[in-house]
C-alpha cells in the first residue's frame, strides 16, 4: 500500500510561489516575518514563544526580538522550520552563523541531550533528538539532513544508532545511516519500501521491551501501539528523559483535542485528531509509560516538550489524561 506523504496546503495559500512567500498580514512590523507557506506545526512557537504565536491556525511574529539573545533564540527558530517560512529582512553579521552553530542545542535540566534542529517538512515538521553517551550517541527520530549539523554530529563523536519511533518521521534517515554509519531501528511493523524504512538494519519485532544493540542498561526501547501499530519510544533512564515521538507529548495552549481540558493539571495531549490507529490504545501505552516508569523530561516528535518537576507532578497530569478519555486503569490488563 503506497503512504499518503503529502502536505496539506494551509487555508487561502495559493500557488503563486511568490506571493506566498510575503509577510502575512498577522505580523507585527519589523525584521522577523512568518510567510504564507506556515503548516501549523508549532515548531517556533515552543522553540520562541515570546515571539511567535499563533494567529489565524498559523505562525507569525507577534513581538519582535529586541536583545542579541533574543534574536539568537528567532534565529534558531528561523533554522528550524521545516518549511523555511519564517524571514528576517535585515540580518546583522554572524547571526545566521551563530544560531547553525547553536544546534545540537541542549536541552535544559539535562546533562548530554541535545535538540537536533532542523526540522523537515517530509517529517511533518517533527522534532528529533542526540543523547551523547559512552556506549555511543543515539539520535531519536530523524532531522533534516544538513552538512554544518552533520559536522558538529561527527564532532560529538557522531552517532551509532537511530530509533525511528514510526513511519511519520523519518526524513533523510537513510542520508545520516551513509554519513555516520550509524545502524537505524525501528519496529518491523512500520516499515515500507517507499520511505528505504525496509532498509534498517535492526527491526524490532514483537512487543518488549528492547534494549539497544549494545546491551546497555541505561536506555530501554518500550512498545507503544496506538498513534501507529508498531510506534516505540524509548527511555534513557540516566537523564531520566522519555523520547515520545508522536505518543504523547505537553500540550500547547491551544488544545488539539475533540474535548476541551479544564483542569491545571491537564498537561498532557495524545492528538487524538492526527491518529493513524487506535486512540484508546494509545491513551493506555501513555498511561503505561507516565506510570511505569522513573522520568522528568518528555521529549517528543510532535507536540511540545516539556518538564516535570517531580514524579508526583507527572502522576497528577497522567491521571488527568486518563481521566479526559475515561481510561480506568484497574480495567486494563
Amino acid at each position: 500500500m503506497k503512504l499518503n506523504l503529502q502536505h496539506a496546503r494551509p487555508a487561502g495559500q495559493t500557488e503563486d510561489k511568490t506571493s506566498v512567500r510575503q509577510p502575512r498580514p498577522e505580523n507585527v512590523s519589523g525584521d522577523f516575518y512568518v510567510d504564507h507557506t506556515c503548516i501549523d506545526c508549532d515548531t517556533c512557537r515552543w522553540m520562541a514563544p515570546d515571539f511567535f504565536k499563533r494567529a489565524n491556525e498559523q505562525s507569525a511574529v507577534l513581538a519582535q526580538p529586541q536583545t542579541d539573545e533574543e534574536r539568537l533564540e528567532a534565529y534558531k527558530a528561523l533554522l528550524a522550520c521545516p518549511t523555511f517560512s519564517i524571514h528576517s529582512a535585515n540580518k546583522r553579521p554572524g547571526e545566521l552563523k551563530a544560531a547553525s552553530n547553536a544546534f545540537p542545542s541542549p536541552v535544559a535540566g539535562t546533562s548530554g541531550v541535545y535538540h537536533l534542529g532542523f526540522h523537515s517538512q517530509d517529517s511533518f515538521g517533527s522534532a528529533s533528538w542526540l543523547v551523547q553517551r559512552e556506549r555511543g550517541n543515539v539520535m531519536m527520530d530523524s532531522p533534516r539532513f544538513d552538512a554544518k549539523l552533520l559536522a558538529r554530529i561527527k564532532k560529538m563523536g557522531g552517532a551509532k544508532y537511530m530509533l525511528l519511533s514510526h513511519r511519520d518521521d523519518v526524513c533523510d534517515h537513510a542520508k545520516w545511516a551513509s554519513a555516520l554509519g550509524l545502524k537505524r531501528i525501528i519496529h518491523k511493523i512500520e516499515i515500507n519500501e517507499q520511505q528505504g524504512t525496509d532498509k534498517c538494519e535492526v527491526l524490532l519485532e514483537g512487543k518488549g521491551p528492547w534494549k539497544l544493540p549494545d546491551s546497555g542498561d541505561d536506555m530501554e526501547i518500550i512498545f507503544t501501539p496506538g498513534h501507529t501499530a508498531g510506534h516505540v519510544c524509548l527511555f534513557y533512564k540516566t537523564q531520566k528523559v522519555m523520547f515520545t515521538g508522536d505518543h504523547l507529548a505537553f500540550r500547547a495552549v491551544r488544545p488539539t483535542e475533540a474535548k476541551p481540558f479544564t483542569s491545571e493539571d491537564d498537561k498532557l495531549s495524545v492528538f487524538d485528531k492526527f491518529n493513524w490507529y487506535k486512540v484508546p490504545l494509545q491513551v493506555e501505552n501513555a498511561y503505561k509509560i507516565g506510570t511505569k516508569y522513573d522520568w522528568l523530561h518528555l521529549l517528543p516528535g510532535h507536540g511540545r516538550p516539556g518538564h516535570f518537576a517531580d514524579e508526583e507532578q507527572r502522576l497528577r497530569a497522567i491521571n488527568a489524561l486518563a481521566r479526559h478519555y475515561n481510561y480506568e486503569p484497574q480495567a486494563a490488563a
